[in-house]
């Protein structure tokens, strides 16, 4: 089966910010589970690596190999769905639009989605993608139980009642656990939302940010770099029809896309500029108020590229946090005009979440791609850094072993149950050895919790 199974060789990937790139020596794309299985039980005959490509959304070499890659977009599509306990089984390389896609016709919906669509359903799971709303954890919170193809070309099935002692690790693996195949998934009937989108002074915004954040039930908003007006976003239930969504989508096309992009690429060519452009897309923010399915509304398109970080901080930091950031960018001139974006998030027990058994904010600092951006992180991620902040898996970051291992208690565990499924390393990279390190010598029993 294995020479039969679709592959290229030596065909060039890059992510999709263009801040990594490669040239596997050979990238695969199976279209069934036992298709998977022949590739890993190949790699391990032939002593070859394997990175696992979804949408390429990951800021940082997550994916990077010069060995084996390989494509789940043809492994898509809802398996099963069992309506007596609102699950589905998807494949894992199910993209989230298309899975909003297929839910909806169903009645069903996720009960929470970031505002990137793109990425693969094991993408997203892996990396502990995430939403708004302190009510929801994070996309992996939504997992009932995963499939994975292992280093041994076995197939193990983690969940709350199955190999029980893994399922805490396996929510957020960034891949070193195996190829995940199949994902179960809580779903919840598809709910209408009401989507109010407004501007806000910032001195009025902080005094009524502790109620937007208790009173609605996904909350979002965008600070302005040299600008006192903060754009908020709010979803709630609603018992209005849906409407269309045309003029919307088209709002977001021109506004958020092709206006953003010339503007930016002034930016790019006159730096100086950024503090007038960033004022102009502060006064250009229109109020919305519209009502449609959630999996309508959670995502917009994002077609201008940027580079990014983002961290995650307890909630209580919020506001210090934020009066920080500005004062900063004013202090050091920063020539930035992308908004920052911040969201909240419910407390989890995930071992690799950033959210780990804390209420938190997430902030997410953009660069448009091409114009010089390092100064302008390393003082953003100091601040950071200063309020307990954790990265995300999946955006830039300059923590080291050490740094992380500080902030994820359950990392040494994590790595201990990493080693013991795939012991010669077949599903890592330089990049995560980097980060991760390497499981303990001296092996202890692994801590539930």
């Amino acid at each position: 089966m294995f020479s039969l199974i679709k592959q290229e060789q030596g065909k060039k990937w890059r992510n999709w910010a263009e801040t990594h790139e490669g040239k596997p020596e050979s990238t695969f794309y199976p279209s069934s589970v036992d298709e998977v299985i022949s590739i890993v039980k190949e790699a391990a005959n032939q002593g070859k690596k394997i990175r696992v490509i979804g949408a390429g959304h990951s800021f940082t070499n997550l994916v990077g190999t010069e060995q084996w890659l390989v494509s789940l977009d043809q492994l898509t599509g809802i398996e099963q769905i069992d309506e007596a306990t609102n699950t589905v089984t998807v494949f894992g390389g199910t993209r989230l639009y298309q899975l909003g896609k297929e839910l909806d016709r169903l009645g069903y919906a996720q009960e929470n989605l970031g505002d990137i669509n793109v990425q693969s359903i094991a993408g997203a799971i892996s990396t502990g993608t995430h939403g708004t709303g302190l009510s929801f954890g994070n996309i992996p919170t939504q997992v009932e139980a995963l499939t994975f193809v292992t280093a041994s070309g076995e197939i193990l099935t983690i969940s709350e009642e199955e190999n029980t002692n893994y399922f805490k690790a396996s929510l957020v693996s960034l891949g070193t656990f195996g190829i995940i195949v199949k994902v179960k998934l809580k779903v919840v009937e598809c709910p209408v939302y009401e989507y109010r989108c407004e501007k806000v002074n910032y001195p009025l915004f902080v005094e009524k940010l502790d109620n937007y954040i208790k009173n609605n039930r996904h909350f979002e908003f965008y600070i302005f770099p040299y600008s006192d007006l903060v754009q908020v976003k709010r979803m709630n239930i609603s018992e209005n029809k849906p409407e269309r969504l045309f003029f919307h989508h088209c709002k977001d096309l021109v506004m958020e896309n092709y206006l953003l992009y010339v503007l930016s690429t002034g930016c790019k060519w006159f730096p100086k500029r950024s503090r007038m452009i960033s004022k102009l897309l502060a006064k250009g923010i229109s109020e919305t108020n519209i009502t449609a399915n959630s999996h309508q509304l959670f995502a917009t398109p994002r077609l201008v590229k940027f580079t990014e970080i983002e961290y995650c901080i307890p909630l209580h930091y919020l506001k210090p946090a934020l009066d920080e950031v500005r004062a900063c960018i004013e202090e050091k001139n920063h020539e930035v005009h992308f908004p920052i974006e911040c969201r909240v998030v419910n407390a989890d027990d995930i071992w690799l979440s950033p959210s780990y058994k804390r209420e938190s904010a997430y902030i997410a600092f953009h660069m448009f791609k091409g114009m010089p951006y390092e100064s302008y992180f390393r003082d953003m991620e100091a601040i950071m850094r200063k309020y307990e902040g954790r990265p995300h898996w999946a955006k830039m970051h300059n923590m080291n072993q050490e740094d992380l291992q500080n902030l994820y208690p359950k990392l040494p565990d994590f790595l201990t149950i990493r080693e013991e499924l795939d012991p010669d390393g077949m599903f890592l990279n330089e990049y995560l050895e980097e980060k991760l390190g390497k499981a303990r010598v001296e092996k202890e029993p692994v801590e539930m919790g």
